[in-house]
């Protein structure tokens, strides 16, 4: 009996972080009422899962307006997806700093215009279709990897789940807008094109040959179109 006491603690604490992860998931809670970045810290470039905190004395209302979503991209020039995002996050708000909420705005080209597959992998995004006509869709971990897709019109929510792989891309005759809300104040953008073919240093020609079944003269050529970081 005493033999089965490891497995059944083992088992308590699956059941138990099982059922805590949905209180464990998203940026930490706030501790103050107010806690603004302090991009220029004299203590320099200290992390602690986010910014250090402005002297309260120093915050102003500025610290909390970003006036950035009222205006649209430019998704026309030199631009090969016919998308762009304008991000409110942290980094250009510094009053998000612990609240642990992010916006954007995203425009569309007409008929085509993508923001291409990419994933959040610290937030859960809720789209907000504010012009235009957008099919969107995510695709499941599961080990069948289904898509789930469907048409957005104007003044229609869609939700992608946190990490999941997904894209936009507008299918209307008019110019698209959608504005996105996240339960980070970093929800981070990763682009499964950039992160797989553009990545410094580079994820080997090998790898990615047996992970597409493609010879490597079509890695290497899809590698020379993505700028190396």
């Amino acid at each position: 009996m005493a033999a089965k006491l490891p497995t059944v603690l083992l088992a308590s604490f699956v059941v138990i972080l099982s059922l805590a992860a949905p209180l464990l998931a998203g940026d930490p809670d706030m501790l103050q009422d107010i806690c603004v970045a302090d991009y220029k810290s004299l203590q320099g470039p200290l992390r602690v899962n986010g910014f250090p905190c402005k002297p309260e004395a120093n915050v102003t209302a500025e610290d909390f307006f970003f006036p950035g979503l009222g205006k649209p991209a430019d998704v026309y020039s030199g631009n090969p997806m016919g998308s762009a995002v304008t991000a409110a996050t942290v980094e250009r708000l510094p009053g998000l700093n612990t609240l642990g909420v992010s916006m954007a705005r995203v425009d569309y080209a007409p008929w085509g215009g993508t923001n291409p597959p990419h994933s959040h992998p610290r937030a859960t995004e809720i789209l907000f279709v504010a012009d235009g006509l957008l099919e969107v869709g995510f695709v499941t971990a599961a080990a069948s990897s289904r898509l789930i897709t469907r048409v957005v019109p104007k003044g229609g929510v869609f939700v992608f789940p946190r990490g999941l792989v997904h894209y936009e891309r507008s299918v209307g005759e008019k110019p698209a807008v959608a504005i996105s809300a996240f339960d980070s104040q970093l929800p981070g953008t990763q682009t499964v094109a950039d992160a797989l073919f553009g990545s410094s240093p580079a994820v080997p020609t090998d790898v990615l040959v047996r992970a597409f079944q493609v010879d490597g003269g079509v890695v290497e050529n899809i590698k020379s179109k993505f700028q190396h970081k």
